[in-house]
C-alpha cells in the first residue's frame, strides 16, 4: 500500500509505468475494442502483404502457366478492385462501429470532464450535471474506476490531441469545436498520457496523467479537491492554514497571482495553471517532472531550461532563499 497520499492504492508512479506509456496493454472496456481493431488491421497488413508478394513472385518467376493467369484482366478486376473494395469497406464499418461509443454525446448521469489543450499544458475542470464548473485542476485528471466518464475536448490556441493509450484512442482538439471522447478505467493507477498531435515547440513534453481511484477514494479526492484555502483574515497576512508566510510574501511579490489562480486568496490569474492543489498533483511542468520541492524550485527558477518555449518565464532574480521559502509553500497545498 502507498504511504504517499498522492498516490491512491495499487498505483505506481508514472516513471515506473514507463514511458512512452504502454499502447497494447488496455486497461477499460473503451480501449479494449481499440485494441482489438488494431491487431486485426496489423493482422490484415501482414496476410494482404504476403498475398501480394506471392503473386508478385509468382508473375516474375513462377512457371508461364501461372504468369499468363496472373496477367489476366479478370484476376486484375477481382484481385485489383473488388477484393481490395470489400475488405476496406468491412474494416471501415468494423472500425466506425466499434469507436462509435466512444464519441457518443454526454447522456444523463454520467460524469463529465473538461479538459482543454493549451501551450503546451492541460487545463481540466469538472462539471456538473447542469455543465458548470466545480473543480480547476491542471494536467492531471482523477476519475473513479468502474465507470464511464465523458470528456469534452477543447482547445484554446491550436490543435492538440488527447491521448491516454491504455483508457482509450485518441482524440483530437480543435479550435472552435467541442469533441467528445468516453474512457474508463477497470483498475487502480496512474496512467499516462500525451498531446499526439503536433502542436509546435515542446510539443513531446506535453504529458499528463489520468489517476484511477478506487470508488469511495474518489469522492474523498474529490471533497478535497473542491475546497479552497480559507482566505486572509486581513490583507497582508500570512494564510493561516498554510504557516508560510515567507513563501507565500514571495509568491505575492513576485506576480505570479497575475498568471495562476489559487482559491481563497486573492491570487486569481487565468493564464496559467489552477495552484489551488498544485502539492498534490503528481508531477509539474505539463507531466514532465516529479512533484517534490526540488523540482519545483527548479522549475520556478527556470523552466526554460527544462521544457524551452513554454510560457513561463524564468526568475532568476529569486534568491535561493526565496525559492525554498516559494516552492515550500507552493508544496503546502494540498
Amino acid at each position: 500500500m502507498s504511504t504517499d497520499p498522492r498516490i491512491p492504492d495499487g498505483a505506481t508512479p508514472r516513471g515506473l509505468e514507463g514511458w512512452p506509456p504502454p499502447v497494447l496493454d488496455p486497461a477499460g472496456p473503451m480501449s479494449q475494442p481499440l485494441n482489438t481493431l488494431t491487431w486485426v488491421l496489423v493482422v490484415m497488413v501482414v496476410v494482404v502483404s504476403l498475398v501480394v508478394l506471392v503473386a508478385l513472385w509468382l508473375a516474375l518467376f513462377g512457371p508461364r502457366a501461372w504468369r499468363r493467369r496472373l496477367g489476366g484482366e479478370t484476376l486484375i478486376l477481382i484481385a485489383g478492385f473488388a477484393f481490395p473494395a470489400v475488405v476496406l469497406t468491412g474494416l471501415l464499418i468494423y472500425g466506425l462501429t466499434t469507436t462509435r461509443q466512444i464519441s457518443e454525446p454526454p447522456r444523463p448521469g454520467e460524469m463529465r470532464i473538461r479538459v482543454t489543450g493549451e501551450m503546451w499544458w492541460w487545463r481540466v475542470a469538472y462539471l456538473d450535471a447542469q455543465g458548470r464548473e466545480v473543480i480547476q485542476d491542471a494536467n492531471e485528471v482523477h476519475i473513479p474506476v468502474g465507470r464511464p466518464v465523458v470528456f469534452e475536448l477543447d482547445s484554446a490556441d491550436v490543435i492538440h490531441s488527447f491521448w491516454v493509450p491504455r483508457l482509450g484512442g485518441k482524440m483530437d482538439m480543435i479550435p472552435g469545436r467541442r469533441n467528445i471522447l468516453r474512457l474508463q478505467a477497470d483498475q487502480a493507477g496512474a496512467f499516462g498520457g500525451q498531446c499526439a498531435e503536433y502542436c509546435g515547440g515542446p510539443h513531446a513534453l506535453m504529458g499528463l496523467v489520468v489517476v484511477a481511484h478506487e470508488p469511495a477514494a474518489f469522492e474523498a479526492w474529490r471533497a478535497r479537491a473542491a475546497q479552497p484555502l480559507p482566505a486572509r483574515s486581513e490583507p497582508g497576512a500570512p494564510v493561516p492554514s498554510i504557516g508560510l508566510p515567507a513563501g507565500y510574501a514571495v509568491f505575492e511579490r513576485s506576480g505570479c497571482g497575475a498568471c495562476h489562480t489559487v482559491r481563497g486568496t486573492p491570487f486569481n490569474g487565468q493564464a496559467g495553471p489552477d495552484l489551488t492543489h498544485v502539492g498534490s498533483r503528481r508531477t509539474l511542468g505539463g507531466g514532465i517532472l516529479p512533484n517534490n520541492q526540488g523540482t519545483m524550485a527548479g522549475w520556478i527558477s527556470d523552466s526554460q531550461a527544462i521544457k524551452p518555449g513554454n510560457r513561463m518565464p524564468a526568475y532568476p532574480v529569486l534568491t535561493g532563499q526565496e525559492l525554498r521559502d516559494v516552492s515550500a509553500y507552493l508544496e503546502s497545498l494540498k
